[in-house]
């Protein structure tokens, strides 16, 4: 396997980790291996650090092959709690405002679920790295400045609820959605449709493209990969 050449590396993100950080740590191990200062790498589709699943890697000249992939439909399965909302619309921040919930029932949820698919508009985070005048905006919003994103459109193609419990008011989905989609902002817009809030307590991405979760290599199955494909290191 010839990494300069390029070729692509399918990692499940650890949780707490951002997607930077998994790259680094795979950019270390391969360019140790290899036994070079540093391997060009790059990687398609960021994912939150509170977020877990598919990241692709791309070596050498298959960075070219970012954008591209970039494209591609994902799928997620996340898990939201309702009654509540959080600044980052996920559990990076405490709870800042709560709301009835008394009112919501399954029913009331499929059928707010249904109201999204298509394509919408959706505000990004402000604990995002949108770009603001040059700042990210989560660099802004973690310095105390005001940032006003502007909503974009973007395409949920299926969303479904695969859990709801009324006793904890969390609810679990799936989303199929395409490039740009934030799923902590559905989560608070699904919330708000619901005349209550939410954010996510769980965030997993099971598929880019074509590239399954099962396809993935963990950081700690990922060692035994490499030296399958580069030879024992001496």
């Amino acid at each position: 396997m010839d990494f300069n050449e390029g070729t692509f590396i399918y990692i499940n993100k650890p949780y707490r980790m951002s997607s930077f950080g998994a790259l680094a740590h795979i950019r270390y191990l391969v360019s140790k291996k290899l036994r070079v200062r540093r391997v060009k790498m790059g990687h398609a589709g960021t994912l939150d650090p509170l977020a877990t699943g598919v990241l692709i890697l791309c070596t050498g000249k298959a960075t070219k092959q970012i954008e591209r992939l970039q494209l591609h439909d994902k799928e997620y399965t996340a898990t939201l709690q309702l009654g509540a909302t959080t600044p980052s619309f996920d559990r990076e921040h405490t709870v800042d405002m709560t709301y009835p919930t008394r009112h919501i029932t399954r029913e009331l949820v499929e059928g707010v679920l249904a109201g999204f698919v298509g394509e919408i508009q959706q505000v990004p985070p402000v604990y995002s790295a949108v770009m603001v005048k040059g700042d990210r905006a989560y660099e802004l919003a973690r310095r105390g400045t005001a940032v006003e994103l502007q909503a974009k459109t973007v395409r949920i193609d299926e969303l479904e609820l695969t859990a709801f419990d009324p006793a904890t008011m969390q609810m679990s989905i799936r989303v199929v959605c395409g490039k740009g989609t934030y799923i902590r902002s559905l989560a608070r817009d699904i919330g708000y449709a619901l005349g209550s809030g939410a954010f996510l307590t769980a965030l997993c991405r099971t598929r880019l493209g074509s590239v399954r979760i099962e396809d993935c290599h963990t950081f700690d199955s990922f060692p035994q990969w490499l030296d399958e494909h580069c030879g024992k290191a001496t």
